[in-house]
């Protein structure tokens, strides 16, 4: 294994290699090759979802060498001196290239007073400045900022892209991985690009060869066993909350991370319902599971009590909203189970 993290050697070098992003990379190429370059951009989306890589490969398109490229991150350096030290450097000429960019990552940090000091340079830059900022949390930045730039909002990839991904890397990387073990690192990673990758270094790291199995992926990322999954998920079927408490009593004991767990829980329910109704799909949805789960999915595809229906999968979604950060961890999904066995008070 090289020292370098997954993340950054898999970092994509270019458009090309940006995955899921194709409504941002399309107007920015279109851009470049117009000449239409703007003087500000906002790239807005959560934590991992290539905003940083895009910022570099857009600065890299435009011609700029590595010594006019120049990143700041707001958060460490968010005061008026470390601002008015970026404004008056912006005056000075490029060393070797057309533009300068300044990209500032997570710009909602900088302060009210730094905010201010920054907007006339934001407004008017130098025509050889090209400023690039990137924010997880827009709600935090002034109007007066956001409508000096042109807003691009950066997609959470799916799972099956970063399953995708976890397969490509590990393949790469010389690693057998079963999809169902990559679904589970997809599903850990959270809707980011650098978390999923994180966690198959961890697996990577933990493992001691190169066959990487669902009990290493389970105990590096806290994720509960299918059995335990698709007990809690039998028990629902059945309206038998006692069924599906003891799984989560089960889970609790193995230290199983709870939010995981649900989110597992409704990624499963959601397969039986494709199962169930869009039979065009049950074979690539069955050629990802085992023997085992197989069997299980199309046993609940038959049930007969109406709660493999959407209307349970929205009431698993809002319960996973309203309580995912519950101070009690097994507490959505003792809930879940109250409610669809209708034994809640």
């Amino acid at each position: 294994m090289s020292e370098i993290s997954l993340y950054r050697k898999y970092r994509p070098k270019d458009f090309s290699e940006v995955v899921g992003q194709d409504h941002v990379v399309s107007v920015l190429e279109g851009a470049l090759k117009k000449g239409a370059v703007g003087h500000a951009y906002l790239f807005v989306g959560t934590r991992g979802t290539g905003k940083t890589s895009v910022a570099r490969i857009f600065s890299r398109e435009l011609g700029c060498a590595p010594e006019d490229i120049y990143e700041l991150d707001a958060a460490s350096n968010n005061g008026v001196d470390d601002i008015r030290e970026l404004t008056e450097g912006v005056h000075s000429l490029p060393f070797s290239s057309k533009y300068k960019v300044y990209i500032l990552d997570e710009v909602h940090m900088l302060s009210k007073s730094a905010a201010n000091a920054f907007l006339k340079t934001l407004e008017e830059p130098p025509k050889h400045v090209i400023f690039i900022l990137a924010t997880t949390d827009p709600e935090k930045l002034p109007e007066t900022i956001v409508s000096r730039c042109q807003v691009f909002t950066f997609k959470k990839p799916s799972e099956s892209i970063l399953k995708q991904q976890v397969l490509d890397v590990a393949k790469k990387e010389g690693i057998t991985l079963e999809a169902q073990g990559a679904e589970i690192v997809a599903i850990a990673g959270d809707g980011s690009f650098r978390d999923t990758l994180g966690i198959l270094q961890k697996v990577l790291n933990y493992s001691t060869d190169k066959k990487i199995s669902a009990d290493e992926i389970e105990r590096v990322t806290g994720a509960p066993k299918s059995t335990l999954v698709n007990e809690y998920i039998h028990g629902l079927i059945l309206r038998d909350a006692e069924k599906s408490l003891k799984a989560v009593a089960s889970a609790r004991d193995a230290q199983v991370d709870m939010k995981l767990f649900l989110k597992l829980v409704m990624y499963t329910f959601r397969q039986g319902l494709l199962v169930r109704f869009a039979p065009t799909m049950k074979k690539e949805i069955e050629d990802a599971l085992s023997e085992s789960d197989k069997i299980f999915l199309e046993g609940i595809a038959k049930e007969k009590e109406g709660v493999l229906a959407s209307k349970t999968l929205v009431t698993m979604l809002r319960i996973y909203e309203e309580f995912s950060d519950a101070f009690i961890p097994t507490l959505p999904l003792e809930i879940l189970a109250l409610k669809i066995s209708n034994r809640e008070e």
